[in-house]
């Protein structure tokens, strides 16, 4: 959370139809490359598949900006992510961009993995 006020941060809120907050995600834009950030569903609303409609839902968002990669890490949310089409990358593989941010650089532990996809819409 340390770096989450710094530019090049864009964080939205996930509501039902009738305003309920049901999760949270963001995006760090590089380019033509896209750190995803903080996905979040609420814990009452875990299992009911929002994750999986969100993360689509914040790529468009991306991929309208230029991003044709998104990147992430995670210390837990890997098997979820790789069910979405995200593959396990070794870090050396990543843009320096990537490499470069907060996330990556010091806010992530070493032992995160780091997935990778293309975005196409």
């Amino acid at each position: 959370m340390d770096d989450l006020t710094d530019a090049g941060r864009t964080f939205y809120t996930f509501s039902t139809l009738d305003g309920v907050t049901v999760g949270y995600g963001g995006l760090e834009l590089l380019g033509e490359h896209v750190l995803l950030r903080s996905l979040a569903v609420l814990p009452a609303f875990r299992g009911k598949g929002l994750g999986r409609n969100i993360v689509p839902l914040l790529l468009y968002r991306a991929y309208r900006k230029g991003a044709r990669t998104a990147w992430l890490l995670t210390d837990t949310a890997a098997p979820f992510f790789e069910k979405i089409g995200f593959k396990v990358v070794d870090r050396q593989a990543a843009p320096a961009a990537v490499l470069a941010t907060r996330q990556a650089a010091s806010l992530c532990p070493a032992s995160a993995p780091l997935l990778s996809r293309s975005i196409g819409f």
